[in-house]
Formats: C-alpha cells, structure tokens, sequence
C-alpha cells in the first residue's frame, strides 16, 4: 500500500440504506488483509454504537481492543479534522461511515478526502432517485471514483436488481456487479457489535459472501 491510506467513502443523502452495515462489513473483511480505521463521521453514531455492543469480555481477551474486530475505530464529526484523512500514518485503508444529509459540512469535508466511494441504495424507485440526486449534485462534481452498490435486495425478486442495475448503467452511473441480499445476520451482527464476517448464525456465510464480493470488487477497480 501507498504511504498515506486510501480512503474509502460510504455515503448517501438519504438514511436507512445500508450504510453502516456496509462499513461494518467492508472494515472487517478488508482488515483481514490491511491495516484498517473506521471512522464513524455521522453524529447519530450507529456504527460506534455497533461496536459498542461487543462484549466486555470479548474486548478484555483481547488487549488491543478494537482491533479485536479486525480493524481500529474513530468517532470523529469535524469537518476541519476528516479533511486530513490521508494524512493519517499507520493505516493502510480509511473506511468512513457518513452522516445521511446530502449538503452537511461533514460530508463535503469527508468527500474532499475521498479516494474512493461506495453509495449503497435499496433498489427501491424512491431509493434509487435519491440516490441518483447524490450522485449528480455530489460524487460526479467531486470527480472520485465511484460505485453504487445495491442493498437489501430481496431473494425472492433479484430482477429488481438487475432492473435497477441496468438502470444506473443508461444513466452513465457506475454499479457493483455484485449487491447484498436483505438478511437477518446482519442486524444479529450488529447486536453482537462483530462484522457479518465474524458472526456465526443462520445465513451468515451468504451474507458474508456478497460483502466479500463487493471487497474483491473494490479491490479491483483499485488495480485499474
């Protein structure tokens, strides 16, 4: 890796979408392989909260703490200190978790940080619209590499998948070929406080399946 840490973005002006599950997941996979900082930059602290649920007993075992979880964590909303991200030493990737308001300071000064972007969305027609205002008011003008990623896609319909991917796609608007399916696992994570990759329960390894496969997505638009 670089000297500096590639920072990847997780955003989208609307709330509800997937976003810190998506940070949660893509922080424990990568920090399999890198050296890994979550940063929780939106104020309502879903994902400190996340982490905040591992047990005492889990974090005492381990001295290190967080990194227990595969990666390190920072709760940090100030816009001054979140436009230095690739400043930090020590740290080969930044993953950040983004507050859900398309003009905040916060974003703007996180964005400015950005290497990359990932913009999860249900595949919803009032989702997809808002999330399509992000990508033109926001993510086009900044000029930073970019995927939409679809969430909580239901099993049972996965042409709506394909029907919003497609959609994206006429649009000019850059997609993961990969999307995450909605499954339970992932809010029995989120109450164990471990990403999907560490839980171990009903649909856990299908679950952690379509996060690895958008990391290894990732990670190949990064070698382009």
């Amino acid at each position: 890796m670089a000297s500096h840490p590639r920072v990847i973005v997780v955003a989208n002006g609307k709330g509800g979408v997937g976003k810190t599950t998506t940070v949660m997941a893509l922080s424990g996979i990568l920090g399999e392989k890198y050296q890994v900082l979550a940063v929780d930059a939106d104020s309502q602290g879903s994902f400190s909260w996340w982490v905040g649920r591992n047990t005492t007993d889990r974090l005492q075992d381990n001295p290190k703490g967080d990194r227990g979880l595969g990666f390190d964590l920072s709760q940090e909303t100030n816009p001054a200190l979140l436009s230095n991200l690739r400043q930090l030493e020590g740290y080969d990737l930044v993953v950040v978790d983004t507050p859900p308001a398309l003009h905040s300071e916060t974003l703007a000064a996180v964005i400015s940080s950005a290497d990359y972007l990932v913009l999860p969305t249900p595949c919803a027609p009032m989702d997809l619209a808002a999330l399509i205002e992000t990508v033109r008011s926001v993510v086009i003008p900044a000029g930073i590499p970019h995927r939409v990623l679809l969430t909580k896609v239901d099993s049972r319909s996965l042409g709506d998948a394909l029907e919003a991917q497609n959609t994206l796609l006429e649009l000019g608007i850059s997609a993961c070929h990969a999307f995450v399916r909605a499954y339970k696992a992932h809010e029995r994570a989120a109450l164990e406080g471990v990403p999907i990759s560490q839980w171990r329960g009903k649909n856990a390894r299908e679950a952690e399946a379509d996060y690895r496969r958008v990391a290894n997505e990732i990670q190949r638009d990064w070698r382009k």
